[in-house]
């Protein structure tokens, strides 16, 4: 087993107790007030981060350790005092003074699952799946999305906006109708997965076609953020990240606090990254845990500039042009960069890429055990096998995988690869006589495989 310790300090990740929280620029260390709009540091343009008090109780006492973990036992789900939401039950390391304002669906509750299916592909016995699919707009940006627009409706945002493959946008959409806020979603014309871009149009945002790929379409969305005055939604949001670490909480709780040495996750933009690393320097630092499980950080190997980073050592920062059949990650220029890389060091974590190939085996391999997920998912099992294959992975070890949105985010690419004759795990549909005979002669042929 790994033993990570944090290497920050309480008062690098918490202001004092009683105090309210604060956004604090990670390169130069600037704060604003937890209510400033400000899309980026003000001084140096760098991205920021929420800086919460200590968690207290109703006495101002202190909690931590085994009193915390009791405090978010009692907040879970339908109990008299509980939160429906996998999120707001941790509200006191989300977003302590909500108050009223919180706008939830709710989101989050989603399973820890086992399938022996997926650990014969995999290579690993009792491996837990997370899948985050579960949420209400079929993605992990639900927990995110639930935070940024309730800070929207704390500030008074007359707009909320953002730029998406897909998933963002969906959940924007969602939370900005619950908020009876305008909400703009920034996507790159003809790139976008059917169903996502139905669940946006559905829920009511205006959705905006934006000849170029997903990384221009988040300068424009921050230009227009700067100059128009839209609150900006997208993973740079700090409080998007809040939300977003309540998936390591989770499941850590889920877990009975016991670690897992290996923690895997897809990764484009790089913010669940970021959420990760901040959820567990905090759980170490209240002592919910006494160790980091390691962090993998999986891409497609055609939109891995972060995976090329870290082979140099994270000595340079890389760009790339992205193409990639996993669209939820198809990002060449990560904005979270600077967050993961100290997310990934913090939990001597690593970094891998993996082909659209080895990508789309995972899926139908997951597919196929009932579990279902949208390609980008796929990414952290396809993960799993590679370090397994490595001997990064050994049989001992304990694994969680995140899978971060629903089979149906991308139903196209179920039908292509279904219906390809080239492809020979395909499960093609089969046309049959209208006779009981050729239903027998399937389900022998069925039985024989």
């Amino acid at each position: 087993m790994t033993q990570t310790t944090n290497s920050a300090s309480n008062d690098d990740l918490f202001v004092a107790s009683g105090s309210a929280s604060v956004q604090r620029c990670a390169s130069c260390h600037v704060t604003i007030a937890e209510l400033d709009a400000a899309p980026a540091c003000p001084t140096c343009g760098g991205l920021l981060e929420i800086i919460h008090a200590p968690p207290t109780d109703a006495h101002g006492q202190l909690l931590r350790g085994d009193l915390l973990k009791s405090q978010f036992a009692t907040n879970c789900c339908a109990r008299p005092l509980g939160s429906p939401s996998g999120v707001w039950r941790f509200q006191s390391l989300v977003m302590p003074n909500a108050g009223l304002s919180i706008v939830s669906h709710p989101e989050g509750n989603t399973p820890l699952l086992t399938r022996m299916a997926i650990d014969k592909f995999a290579g690993v016995v009792g491996l837990q799946i997370k899948h985050e699919g579960h949420n209400p707009t079929g993605s992990f940006k639900d927990r995110g999305m639930t935070a940024g627009v309730t800070q929207a409706v704390r500030i008074g945002a007359s707009a909320v906006a953002c730029a998406s493959t897909g998933n963002t946008s969906a959940a924007l959409a969602s939370y900005a109708a619950h908020a009876g806020i305008p909400g703009l979603v920034f996507v790159p014309a003809g790139q976008i997965a059917l169903g996502k871009l139905a669940q946006t149009l559905g829920y009511g945002a205006r959705t905006l076609m934006v000849r170029g790929d997903f990384d221009a379409c988040l300068r424009l969305v921050q230009d227009a953020s700067r100059e128009l005055g839209i609150y900006l939604l997208n993973s740079i949001n700090p409080w998007r990240v809040e939300g977003q670490k309540t998936i390591v909480l989770e499941l850590l709780q889920q877990m009975g606090w016991d670690v897992p040495d290996f923690l895997v996750l897809p990764a484009g933009n790089l913010g669940n990254t970021a959420a990760f690393g901040k959820a567990l320097r905090e759980a170490l630092a209240l002592g919910l845990i006494d160790r980091a499980p390691r962090l993998v950080a999986v891409q497609a190997a055609g939109a891995a500039p972060f995976a090329k980073g870290f082979a140099d050592h994270f000595a340079h920062r890389y760009t790339v042009t992205a193409d990639t059949i996993a669209t939820a990650i198809r990002i060449g220029d990560p904005a979270s960069w600077d967050r993961a890389v100290r997310a990934i060091r913090e939990t001597n974590g690593m970094v891998l890429s993996c082909t659209d190939d080895e990508i789309l085996d995972a899926k139908i391999a997951i597919d196929a055990a009932g579990v279902g997920c949208e390609p980008a998912s796929a990414a952290s099992v396809a993960g799993v096998k590679k370090l397994v294959a490595s001997g990064t992975i050994q049989p001992h070890h304990r694994v969680v995988a995140v899978l971060t949105g629903h089979v149906l985010k991308d139903p196209g690419i179920l039908v292509d690869v279904h219906q390809r004759a080239d492809f020979a795990k395909a499960n093609r549909p089969i046309e049959i006589d209208n006779d009981v005979r050729a239903v027998a002669k399937i389900l022998a042929g069925a039985a024989r495989a």
